[in-house]
């Protein structure tokens, strides 16, 4: 396949494929795709694998994020996840390598 004119048909019909396939695609996965799904009290619980009482009482105290609309309880999947990993402990080598640096950067004056 040495000749340019195959290589661009090629390459052509590819992205034809492409945009096709696009085209084709349920109008719900990209409207799902642009929407955040919001969980509700029950789905926040099983995803944060925590019973329904912890929910109300973490929202009670603020330590989760939530939004609130009537009596309606709302979470946010990407909040939820970025409240877990805030609970991430740092690993051995991380403190030490943390230790290491402040050592080294408080034995420096400019």
């Amino acid at each position: 396949m040495n000749n340019p004119f195959e290589i661009i048909e090629a390459r052509l019909s590819n992205i034809e494929t492409l945009l096709l396939d696009i085209k084709h695609q349920p109008k719900w996965v990209e409207s799902e795709k642009l929407q955040e799904k919001l969980l509700s009290v029950q789905e926040a619980a099983e995803f944060l694998n925590l019973t329904v009482p912890t929910i109300y009482s973490k929202v009670s105290k603020c330590e989760l994020p939530v939004m609130k609309r009537s009596k309606r309880l709302y979470f946010s999947r990407d909040e939820l996840v970025n409240y877990v990993k805030q609970g991430r402990k740092k690993t051995i080598d991380e403190i030490e390598g943390q230790d290491l640096s402040d050592l080294m950067g408080k034995g420096r004056r400019s």
